[in-house]
């Protein structure tokens, strides 16, 4: 019963997480910025007031694919945002500037991330088969080894926190600074924005308590073994 509801809970917090930005964004999508600016034309401002001219903003594909990357110096924005006048277009697009902000000053926990990328590829591919390995086989040592890759996947996610966040307050400074919205719309803006960052906090959640399981189950396979 007790892995039934654990199993229940970290299915639950990701998808209520899920709901929760889609809600708020589709809300905020509806109401229009008291400046009548598009995400992009938001973007191209912000990325000017910083001298990132090198930063092209370019339109995404998909619901919600917008992102900054990093390799091609490029902010694409999802159709919605990149063509929206709304509050939730414009503070999505100044969030995307805030981790190109961040890429040119070389912001700590940003660079930390794109140094765990290939490590935390290579956790979340392969920890799995290895921990499957170890219980079904009563491998300890197996165990141990995929708990090790799968820890690496987990301070991925924690580490996503710090710039996730940044990223936001960064957003919020820009666009109020340069008058991209009214002060009226601070509070709507940073309710887009504090949705957006429960996806990753559920996600870091379900890690680590997936994590911890794993580790007592790995030191209860070891007691059983003396």
């Amino acid at each position: 019963m007790a892995y039934l509801i654990y199993f229940l809970f970290i299915i639950i917090i990701p998808l209520w997480a899920q709901m929760k930005v889609k809600g708020t964004f589709v809300k905020f999508s509806k109401v229009p910025n008291s400046k009548y600016r598009t995400g992009a034309e938001v973007a191209r401002e912000v990325l000017n007031a910083n001298s990132l001219y090198n930063v092209a903003v370019e339109e995404g594909r998909g619901f919600l694919s917008d992102h900054y990357d990093p390799r091609s110096k490029t902010v694409r924005l999802s159709p919605e945002n990149y063509h929206g006048q709304s509050i939730a277009a414009a503070a999505v697009a100044a969030h995307e500037c805030g981790h190109a902000i961040q890429d040119a000053e070389k912001y700590a926990f940003l660079r930390f991330r794109h140094a765990l990328v290939p490590v935390a590829n290579i956790g979340s591919n392969f920890s799995w088969v290895l921990i499957l390995m170890g219980v079904l086989f009563q491998m300890s040592g197996m165990l141990l080894l995929g708990i090790i890759f799968m820890a690496s996947a987990v301070l991925f996610q924690v580490i996503t926190l710090p710039v996730e966040f940044n990223a936001s307050n960064r957003a919020m400074d820009q666009v109020v600074s340069l008058g991209l919205i009214g002060n009226s719309e601070e509070r709507d803006a940073k309710k887009v924005l504090n949705a957006a960052a429960l996806t990753y906090v559920a996600a870091a959640a379900v890690a680590v308590l997936e994590l911890l399981r794993l580790v007592l189950i790995f030191t209860g396979m070891n007691r059983s073994d003396e």
